[in-house]
């Protein structure tokens, strides 16, 4: 990164774009906690968080997801949920066993609202990619967070999956959620977006609105390829 500074506005669709190499995982990384930057300072929350654990900063409010889907194929839909419920200091394998915490009709109706429609008992393996994607998207939702970080979440979907996704997005933007996503596809990114960012080798091109952005020719340069 390279003096990278922004701000994410409060229940707003932040994106960022560039081409690849660009640093936006890297940015994520930083901000989760899962690189130490060598500089710098990050504000989340009125603190600054870039001497702090991931954990904690996950306990803080912040939600996020990987551009490849990370979840056990092995547990049930029911488990993963019960994994990001709430940010208590619980042991893991007591998270995932412990049947008392469980509401079946709760995770029912949420797993619902993001298009699985299947029985709690579903383990991961017997979902689609498609599905994969809903439920990762859906955990992330279902911790209790401030910010909500998704990277490429429609990458490798197709196109049914994808409008699902982006309704469900621009639903939770409607419910106050707050939003910075990464993701190459344009249109997707100009429907969404309240605001873009373009990286390219580790610094800001420029800011602003969709329109005004992708029509930046130094954009247009770096990452349309034309």
């Amino acid at each position: 990164m390279d003096k990278v500074s922004f701000k994410v506005e409060k229940g707003q669709i932040t994106a960022l774009i560039g081409p690849n190499g660009a640093g936006k995982t890297s940015l994520f990384d930083i901000i989760t906690g899962l690189v130490e930057p060598d500089e710098g300072e990050i504000i989340f929350a009125g603190q600054n968080i870039d001497k702090m654990e991931g954990y904690k900063r996950a306990r803080l409010g912040i939600s996020r997801i990987f551009q490849q889907v990370r979840l056990f194929g092995n547990l049930s839909l029911a488990q993963h949920l019960r994994l990001v419920q709430d940010n208590e200091d619980m042991k893991f394998w007591k998270n995932i066993f412990w049947p008392g915490r469980i509401d079946n009709k709760k995770y029912q109706d949420f797993l619902a609202d993001f298009g699985l429609k299947k029985e709690l008992d579903t383990v991961v393996s017997d979902l689609s990619y498609g599905q994969r994607k809903l439920l990762q998207i859906a955990m992330a939702v279902f911790h209790p967070h401030q910010l909500l970080m998704l990277d490429e979440p429609v990458a490798g979907v197709n196109s049914v999956a994808q409008n699902q996704i982006e309704q469900i997005i621009l639903g939770l933007k409607q419910k106050g959620h707050t939003i910075l996503l990464i993701d190459h596809d344009m249109d997707f990114v100009r429907r969404l977006s309240d605001k873009v960012i373009a990286f390219d080798a580790g610094r800001i091109l420029t800011s602003g609105s969709a329109q005004e952005v992708l029509s930046d020719m130094r954009v247009v340069e770096s990452y349309l390829g034309q």
